[in-house]
């Protein structure tokens, strides 16, 4: 696939489109993200998607595909720093958060077009999955080191901690305000550190 530069930023119109997806699913969901969207957003001129992709869906698979990768890496960047395990979970849970806007991986298991395609919803189970796994792998060390309770069960509290983390998305957007996202994660942090 030509990714051709050819924007002042020496953006590609592959790029581009990546990009102008990634954002537009994250607000309109999949059926609410036109092929006409993407191209305005994008700033690109009709038929580029179907230059660069065989159609909508290849190009979202793509968008979903990234989104995943750098949720994927700001995980590792903030659990495989320094510190107690105890602080590195800390690290992740407050991360900066656009909380009211969800996340953009989560926010795709809600919608039905995505769950339904064996192909999109890969990469969102795969991302969800592998925070688990590496969320779990520090509960692992905190046990092992003695600064986590020997009775917690790794796998069960990483499930636990991505499912406050989604669920504190939903319940914030619901009532507009940060305030249930922040007192859950709060909530889960006092109970890892008894």
């Amino acid at each position: 696939m030509n990714g051709t530069r050819d924007d002042a930023s020496g953006a590609s119109t592959q790029e581009r489109l990546i990009e102008a997806a990634r954002e537009l699913l994250w607000e309109r969901g999949y059926v609410g993200t036109s092929p006409k969207a993407i191209l305005q957003r994008a700033g690109a001129g009709q038929g580029s998607m179907y230059h660069h992709f065989a159609g909508k869906q290849e190009l979202a698979l793509a968008a979903v595909r990234r989104t995943g990768e750098e949720l994927r890496s700001a995980t590792d960047q903030l659990l495989d720093g320094d510190g107690s395990a105890f602080s590195r979970i800390e690290a992740y849970l407050l991360r900066e958060r656009d909380v009211l806007r969800g996340c953009p991986v989560g926010r795709l298991t809600m919608d039905p077009d995505v769950i339904a395609d064996e192909d999109l919803r890969a990469p969102v189970d795969e991302t969800i999955s592998y925070v688990e796994e590496r969320l779990a792998a520090i509960v692992q060390e905190g046990v092992d080191s003695g600064e986590f309770s020997a009775r917690l069960v790794p796998a069960e509290i990483a499930a636990a901690m991505v499912a406050t983390v989604q669920g504190g998305y939903v319940l914030a957007r619901a009532s507009g305000a940060t305030e249930s996202f922040d007192g859950a994660v709060r909530g889960l942090l006092a109970l890892l550190r008894s």
